[in-house]
């Protein structure tokens, strides 16, 4: 996999930011002024990983999405989106985006967010056996973006049982429940994940958008949920 990005933002600041930020991570960066220029030039390259700004004149961040996934074209969408749109930025992940950028944003989240991407799809691609909590978070991601549940659930489960002390896995169980339609479930996972760490910023920020306010949960009652296959 080259190690290439796309940057598709009609602000110019934001293009440079995203692009000296990887740039001085040794990353290879295209940019694009808008969603029709950053189509043209996935159709012209492969680029394994696209940062997209979802709100732009003329093709936003959804319909370029749409696009991508009707075409096939083999990259990896990074969602960005400003304050106040979280809860479109969640939708994104069930049109076939695997994360988002929130704005404000720091130049260590850009570089982070690109490298979690590049190496969950190293660790899929890989032969060697699993081993670590990160491995098996980046395959549950993985899992979760090929709409495949039930893996991304197993995934979860073995993450928690090398470190039951991590939120991640209880955040993640979230976000399955929420593209599943069942937000009970959903709340009760962030929930979860903030007992065990109450400042996880992911957590806190689904508690957010989903208007719900925080309270304490027995994590001995919470189910990871059964193998049901995804809706």
């Amino acid at each position: 996999m080259k190690n290439k990005v796309l940057v598709v933002d009609d602000e110019k600041n934001i293009r440079l930011t995203l692009k000296k930020a990887l740039s001085n991570a040794d990353y290879e960066v295209e940019t694009a002024v808008n969603g029709e220029d950053g189509l043209a030039k996935l159709k012209e390259e492969e680029i394994p990983v696209v940062l997209l700004d979802m709100k732009m004149p003329g093709m936003d961040g959804i319909q370029f999405l749409k696009e991508v996934t009707n075409k096939e074209i083999e990259t990896k969408v990074i969602m960005i989106t400003g304050y106040g749109s979280v809860e479109t930025a969640v939708e994104t992940l069930k049109l076939g985006a695997v994360d988002y950028l929130r704005k404000p944003f720091k130049p260590e989240e850009i570089i982070n967010i690109v490298q979690d991407v590049f190496e969950r799809y190293k660790v899929e691609n890989s032969e060697k056996e699993v081993e670590s909590f990160e491995e098996y978070i980046m395959l549950a991601k993985n899992a979760i973006n090929k709409r495949n549940f039930s893996k991304a659930k197993e995934m979860l489960q073995q993450a928690t049982s090398l470190d039951s002390e991590k939120p991640e896995p209880f955040n993640l169980l979230g976000i399955i429940y929420e593209m599943q339609h069942k937000q009970g479930e959903a709340m009760k996972m962030y929930r979860a994940a903030l007992a065990l760490e109450p400042g996880y910023k992911p957590a806190n920020e689904n508690i957010e958008r989903a208007g719900e306010s925080m309270g304490s949960i027995d994590l001995d009652e919470v189910n990871f949920g059964d193998d049901e296959e995804e809706k």
